[in-house]
This record gives structure tokens, C-alpha cells and sequence, in this order.
């Protein structure tokens, strides 16, 4: 019934009646009904407490663990102290499996009276020295949930975790990992060390050497190189978490030669299942931010399937991008031809997302740019909206990095104008030919672009009207420079006030019946009636700027500023810094915030040098132990004799026996076999004569039988 989900409370009398029954099985069954409705109905809970007590002396370890495992799940206040003791009962049992349900329990007497923490840190700190593996697993990921910054607890048995580290289970390799990860960044400070190469100038000795600076690299503890060396058995782990938080270890803790071992099991995560693909491909985008050249022999992993879902194909052609600039030239072309073949698809989103990947690689790699343009071009006659415009997005960024490379496209992209008819796209060639069409002298293009432009100034969408009036602005404000410039003063210098006063309505005269002034007016008389009113306010502003035709500084500030160049950050950039593993980093800071989740924590800082707790606190409290699997070294014979010769008290004879010389000892010897010699002779002599002794008795007495 409980597994069908129906209602099972009014029968808790009649269950708890049960929880004495003497078969396991049945207990079993009691328990686990306790633990489901002990919460909902505490007072009949509190009748079944005194026979779990009694099952925790229980000669079978196993109704021990499940006592011990029930009275603390059940959650009642009342029983606090009672489960304490229960549990410092389990810490001395004889049976692993009861110690390690009681490291279990100390999470839940902890949630259910928190006053009882200084206790069970004492229960904490005996389990965490335990010699048995599969106890110090629980133990840890009990610590990890009431005290994980008491890094004090760790000190003493941080070898003893390293150690035990490789035969845990799955689980507890992810919560030991993640503790001593914690505990490298709080207690080994991060060192580096200059590497030099000394070149040899000659053969002489008074002629210097020449020394060349290479770079600095990191200095590993011995304690932190040990647990690093511990991690690397867990990449043949079957458990991808494993894999990623031995991954997240060689990245923040170790150096690049360490990084690289983990490459390889981290990438073999992406065959899994979908869910799991979708997570190993977001850990490996993170790690590429930084290291991108690490999975460039991975390249063919990355490739598009047909059975791709949307975020896994985006993570896919992501980590294609960041590996692009480190490829070789035959793998940057089997890139572009991926992303082109794609860039057709039917799919918009797969479309868009192509067309963005293509402009990331021409921007990450300025030699592969021309390649990149000659696919996006191709792109901007197609009927697909969405995607010409994406794709002039993307033409227009590139642009923007280099003018001067590109002054043909801009011709081109005004030529696709009539057949172009989404809003976007239409804004951004018109943008374009503004800002960039006045840099060929001989092909400014720009007045006749407006010209055409205005005859359909009203059946254009705002987006494009918005552009139209600021290509207008430009315009307008580049013949008028250019007006000021072509003016000279008279060489004569005859000219008087009344000369001057005639030459400057002269020159409003001709400016005025100039085309391009005529086509300014046009403009603004357009948008006068125009429904945007926030079109109107530009086209107010623009024209209060052009009024004075002899002071334009403002508008040229305003209007013909170089504009910074874009720069297309990857879509996971949020992503970096985020721990490796954590769900905050699959889910990104869009969704999670910027803190992420509530309980993500991130890695503490390096602890500084000089500030690094003790390293004689990790030489434990003097007493040698056993580590599991551990092999003890044999002693050398020498020192097996002298501890007989010890055990025996013969140190005296051993030490009366000094100064002889060799013959003496072999007359010693010699002279002991002798006497031996003798004293078996002696012995066979004696036995000889017992024998015929015997002899005789039995004579007498047969001789005796037969005269009776």
C-alpha cells in the first residue's frame, strides 16, 4: 500500500505491535513503516522505542544496524538523547556495519537537535579513525553535512583518508575527493618556482653563461602531490561523478601534466546516456574556456549526431569553436564544412546557432576570415529571414574588427537591399552603409542608397526607418565637411566685409540647392508625420545638430565616433570559475544567479604561505596504525636475532662472547658438537641395556607360566 501511495496511518497500532517479532524479515517491514509515519503520529511512535532499544543489543550485527538506522530516522524530537547514545553505543560496536550505520544516523541527530553537535564531533572524530574503509566513507560525508569547515578534525587522519581513498564506494569517493579538495586549498599554499635554461656561450671558463627566463611553474606539496597520485586509480572509475570530481582536483590543484590524464576518461563520459552527455559536455566546455588545446585529439567527439538533442548539439558546436584557433588547417576545414552543412538545416535555432559558431571562429582566427565570409555570403540570399539576418549580424561584427578588408562587401550587401526583406537585416546593411560606405572616395555609395531608400521611406518597418534617418544625418554631415573644406579665402586678400557677406549667401545659396540637402529636407519632412514618436524626437535632435552648417564639431562627435569593436564571447563565459560537478555550473548563472544555487559553495581561496596550519598536525597523535592494504616491510634477520636475544635476556652472554677471534669460535663449535657426539652415544648405551633388561624379565616370567 505504501508503494502504491495510499493512505497506511490508521493501521500504526496494529504494525507497531509487531516491532518484537523475532523474524527478520518482518522487522524489516516494521521499520520501514516506522520511518514513513513515526513523523505523522509521534506518540504511538514513542511505544516502539523501548524494543528498538533492546534490538540494539541484538547478538545479529545486522538488526543492530537497522535498530540504529530506524531510531534515528525517525524523527522525534523527544528521542534525541536517546538516539546520542544509541549512537555512541554504535561507535564501539564490534561490527563495522553497526559503526557505519551509526555514522549515517549523526547527519540526522544532528538535523533533529543541533544541540547535541559537541557529542557526536567526538563520535564524528572516532569513526573518522577507524581502520575499516567503508566506515570512514560515511563518516566523511557525515562531516561534510554538520561541520565542514572543521578542518582541525582532518589534520590527523589526512594520510589515513588518502590512503583509504581507492577501495571506497563510488559515493564516498565523491564526498572524500570534494573534502580533501576543500582541505589542499585551506591548509598547502600555492608555490612557483622561475625555470631557466642556461645556454652555454663557449669552451672557456672566463666567458658567462647565458641564462634565459622560460616561465614559472607550480610547486606540489608532498602531502598534495600524494593525494593528486591518490586520484588517479578513480579515472577508471564506472561512476562519471567520480570521474568529474578527479577532473576538478587535477584542475585546481595540480598542473597541467595532471590535467591531461583526466582529458581522456572526462571526454569517454560523452558516449553515456543522454543525461549524462548533456553534463560531462558542460563540465568539458568549462574546462575548455581555459584549456582548449587539451581536446583538440578529441576534435571527433564533438561532431553533430542526428539523435543530438538542442543542448547537447549548442555544447557540441561550443566546444568545436574553442577548440578551432588550436587546430590544424585540414581540421579547421572539416569544422567550417560541419558548421556550413548545418547552417542549411530546417531547424532555426540549429541555424542560428551555426551561423553564430562560424562568426566566433573568424573572430578567434583572422587567417580563416575569408573563408568565414565567403559561407556567410552565400547565406544572405536565401528567403530565410531569421537566418539573414543572424547571418548580418554576425557579417557586421566582423566587419567592425577590420573596415578597411571590406569595403567590397559593403557594396555587395547594398546590392541584396531589394531582395532582403527582414526588418533586422535591412537595419544592418543600412547601418553598415552609413558607417563604412564613406571610406572609398571613388565608390561612395552612400547618397545614392539614401536616394533609393527614401522614395520607400514609408513602407519600411521602424527598425529600418530609425536607420534611414541616421544614414541621412551622415550623409548630410559629410557633404557639408566636405563643403568647408573645398572653401578658400581670396589669395588677394581684397575681400572687405561687404565681399564676405555676399561669398557666404552665396554659399548658403549653393548649399541649399545641392541634392543631397534637398534629399536632408526630404527626410525630416517624412518623419515629421511619421507615427513613431520617438522617431520624430530623433529626427528633432539630428536636425537641431545639422542647423548651423558652420559649427557641426557636436554632430561629428556624435555621429561619426568610431564605434568599439564587439567581441562574441562564448555562450558558456557565465560558466567559468563555477565548480566542476556542481549543478550551478550545468544550469548557468542565467538561471541560478550569480551566487548560484542555495547551498552551492566555491572553492576557497589559496591559503597564503606563512599561514598554513602546522604540517606536525598531520603526524597524528603518535601511535602507529595499520592502514588497510597497507603492507608491513619484513625485518632483516640481523635485527629479528637481536630482538630474540632480548626476549631471552642473553645479552650478557652475547656480550662476553666479544673479542674472540674465529678460531675461537670454531673451537667452541667443534668442541660442542663433540660433547653432543658423546652424550648421544651415552644415550644409545643406556637404551640398549634397558632393552636387555627387559629381555630377561620376560624370560623369567614366561619360564615362571609354563612350570606353574
Amino acid at each position: 500500500m505504501i508503494y502504491q501511495n495510499k493512505p497506511c496511518l490508521p493501521y500504526f497500532s496494529a504494525v507497531v505491535k509487531n516491532v518484537a517479532n523475532p523474524n527478520i524479515e518482518v522487522k524489516k517491514l516494521v521499520y520501514i513503516y516506522l520511518l514513513h509515519y513515526a513523523e505523522s503520529d509521534p506518540d504511538l511512535a514513542l511505544l516502539s522505542v523501548n524494543a528498538i532499544q533492546k534490538s540494539l543489543t541484538d547478538q545479529n550485527p545486522q538488526i543492530r544496524a537497522l535498530a540504529l538506522r530506524t531510531m534515528s530516522g525517525m524523527r522525534v524530537p523527544v528521542i534525541s538523547q536517546i538516539v546520542s547514545l544509541a549512537i555512541k553505543r554504535g561507535v564501539g560496536d564490534m561490527s563495522p556495519h553497526v559503526r557505519k550505520a551509526a555514522a549515517l544516523a549523526i547527519p540526522k541527530c544532528y538535523h533533529l537537535e543541533p544541540n547535541t553537535l559537541p557529542q557526536l564531533l567526538d563520535y564524528l572524530s572516532a569513526l573518522l579513525a577507524d581502520k575499516q574503509y567503508f566506515v570512514v566513507g560515511p563518516a566523511v560525508q557525515a562531516f561534510l553535512q554538520i561541520c565542514p569547515e572543521r578542518i582541525d578534525l582532518v589534520h590527523k587522519h589526512y594520510r589515513a583518508l588518502v590512503t583509504k581513498l581507492v577501495d571506497m564506494d563510488e559515493w564516498s569517493q565523491i564526498a572524500t575527493v570534494r573534502l580533501l579538495l576543500f582541505y589542499c586549498r585551506r591548509c598547502f599554499p600555492r608555490k612557483t618556482q622561475t625555470v631557466r635554461k642556461v645556454n652555454k656561450k663557449g669552451f672557456y671558463d672566463d666567458e658567462q653563461d647565458e641564462i634565459e627566463v622560460l616561465g614559472e611553474e607550480q610547486v606540489l606539496d608532498p602531502n598534495l602531490e600524494l593525494f593528486l597520485k591518490a586520484c588517479r586509480p578513480l579515472l577508471q572509475s564506472r561512476n562519471a561523478a567520480v570521474i568529474v570530481a578527479v577532473t576538478s582536483c587535477f584542475l585546481v590543484l595540480g598542473n597541467l601534466e595532471h590535467l591531461k590524464e583526466a582529458v581522456g576518461p572526462l571526454v569517454g563520459l560523452i558516449r553515456g546516456p543522454a543525461e549524462t552527455q548533456e553534463i560531462a559536455l558542460c563540465n568539458i566546455v568549462s574546462v575548455a574556456l581555459d584549456h582548449s588545446a587539451l581536446f583538440v585529439p578529441h576534435a571527433s567527439d564533438f561532431f553533430i549526431s542526428a539523435l543530438d538533442g538542442p543542448q547537447i548539439w549548442r555544447l557540441k558546436m561550443e566546444l568545436l569553436t574553442l577548440i578551432f584557433p588550436q587546430c590544424a588547417l585540414n581540421l579547421k576545414s572539416i569544422i567550417l564544412s560541419e558548421l556550413e552543412h548545418f547552417a542549411h538545416s530546417a531547424d532555426y535555432d540549429l541555424t542560428r546557432e551555426s551561423v553564430r559558431a562560424i562568426g566566433r571562429c573568424a573572430q578567434s582566427d583572422p587567417s580563416t576570415a575569408p573563408r568565414c565570409f565567403k559561407v556567410l555570403l552565400n547565406q544572405i540570399t536565401s528567403f530565410d529571414n531569421v537566418l539573414v539576418s543572424e547571418v548580418l549580424t554576425v557579417i557586421r561584427h566582423l566587419i567592425q574588427q577590420d573596415p578597411s578588408a571590406h569595403k567590397k562587401t559593403i557594396v555587395r550587401l547594398a546590392r541584396n537591399l531589394d531582395r532582403t526583406t527582414s526588418p533586422e537585416a535591412r537595419a544592418t546593411i543600412i547601418w553598415l552603409v552609413g558607417e563604412y560606405a564613406g571610406m572609398d572616395a571613388a565608390n561612395h555609395i552612400a547618397p545614392d542608397v539614401l536616394r533609393i531608400l527614401a522614395k520607400g521611406f514609408a513602407d519600411e518597418s521602424e527598425e529600418a526607418k530609425q536607420q534611414i534617418v541616421l544614414l541621412a544625418a551622415k550623409v548630410y554631415l559629410s557633404h557639408v565637411q566636405s563643403q568647408a573644406q573645398s572653401q578658400e579665402f581670396d589669395p588677394d586678400g581684397t575681400d572687405g566685409p561687404e565681399t564676405q557677406d555676399q561669398q557666404q549667401s552665396s554659399d548658403a545659396t549653393t548649399v541649399a540647392d545641392h541634392p543631397i540637402t534637398k534629399l536632408w529636407s526630404y527626410i525630416l519632412l517624412l518623419v515629421r508625420y511619421d507615427t513613431s514618436y520617438d522617431l520624430r524626437d530623433r529626427a528633432r535632435l539630428f536636425k537641431a545638430l545639422l542647423s548651423n552648417p558652420s559649427s557641426t564639431q557636436l554632430a561629428s562627435l556624435l555621429l561619426m565616433a568610431p564605434k568599439p569593436v564587439p567581441h562574441s564571447a562564448s555562450p558558456s563565459e557565465a560558466r567559468k570559475g563555477l565548480m566542476l560537478g556542481s549543478t550551478t555550473l550545468v544550469l548557468g548563472r542565467d538561471i541560478t544567479g550569480f551566487n548560484g544555487l542555495p547551498g552551492y559553495e566555491g572553492l576557497p581561496a589559496w591559503v597564503e604561505a606563512g599561514h598554513e596550519p602546522d604540517p606536525k598536525l598531520r603526524e597524528g597523535d603518535g601511535v602507529e596504525r595499520e592502514e588497510y592494504g597497507a603492507k608491513k616491510p619484513t625485518p632483516a634477520a640481523s635485527t629479528r636475532l637481536d630482538e630474540a636475544v632480548k626476549e631471552q635476556g642473553l645479552e650478557k652472554v652475547v656480550q662476553g662472547g666479544k673479542g674472540k677471534t674465529l678460531d675461537d669460535w670454531l673451537e667452541e663449535s667443534e668442541s660442542e658438537e663433540e660433547t653432543e657426539t658423546e652424550e648421544e652415544t651415552e644415550e644409545e648405551t643406556e637404551e640398549e641395556g634397558s632393552t636387555d633388561d627387559a629381555d630377561d624379565e620376560d624370560q623369567k616370567q614366561e619360564t615362571q607360566a609354563l612350570v606353574s
